[in-house]
């Protein structure tokens, strides 16, 4: 059951852990019944497979998938079979770990423009105006 997520990169099934929970909402006689849902643990801080940068970026990626002890947990539980679900909750992991196996692209310091520059400047000229507008009226008679 290892997660491929590209040809010669995957997570071994000791990373991962199984749960099948039941899921909320409508679902008829069945629903209280069945546990179609799954949840899917993915321990990131036991992981041996991942390099450390894609581990850094993989914890804000998850965001509160996150946990406190270093586990990522993905629930699947939109369609009607566990099986389905299980391959859901994969699909969503994997396609996680590949958005953190991109490096971001590096920003390169750019200056502003004359054109953007005077932009700014007739702004903050009207900004003075308007500004200057509101206050007392002086009478010079």
């Amino acid at each position: 059951m290892a997660i491929e997520i590209r040809p010669g990169l995957e997570i071994p099934d000791e990373d991962l852990e199984v749960t099948a929970i039941r899921a909320s909402g409508p679902g008829g006689q069945n629903v209280n019944k069945v546990s179609s849902a799954v949840q899917l643990r993915f321990s990131l801080a036991d992981n041996l497979t991942l390099r450390p940068d894609v581990k850094a970026r993989l914890g804000p990626l998850a965001g509160s998938k996150l946990t406190l002890g270093g586990d990522i947990v993905i629930v699947a539980r939109n369609q009607r079979s566990r099986e389905q679900n299980l391959r859901a909750a994969e699909e969503r992991l994997r396609q996680l770990v590949l958005d953190a196996l991109t490096p971001p692209k590096p920003r390169f310091a750019t200056r502003p423009t004359r054109a953007s520059k005077e932009r700014r400047l007739e702004a903050k000229t009207l900004t003075q105006r308007t500004k200057r507008l509101r206050g007392r009226v002086r009478n010079d008679d």
